[in-house]
């Protein structure tokens, strides 16, 4: 394992792969946010609305 770190400066790396990280993350979320059943900002759409309607009583 040493050897590897000879060729690739840790802190590099470790910053890299952080930014690739929050990319990946921040994609991940932008998918979610553009689909009607897991976009949380605008609310509840569709067939899902019945399932958080208030109990009968």
């Amino acid at each position: 394992m040493w050897r590897i770190w000879r060729l690739y400066d840790p802190l590099r790396a470790m910053v890299v792969q952080g930014i690739f990280l929050f990319a990946l993350a921040a994609m991940i979320h932008l998918i979610l946010l553009s689909t009607n059943k897991f976009n949380w900002l605008d609310g509840v759409k569709g067939a899902a609305t019945a399932q958080n309607a208030a109990m009968p009583k």
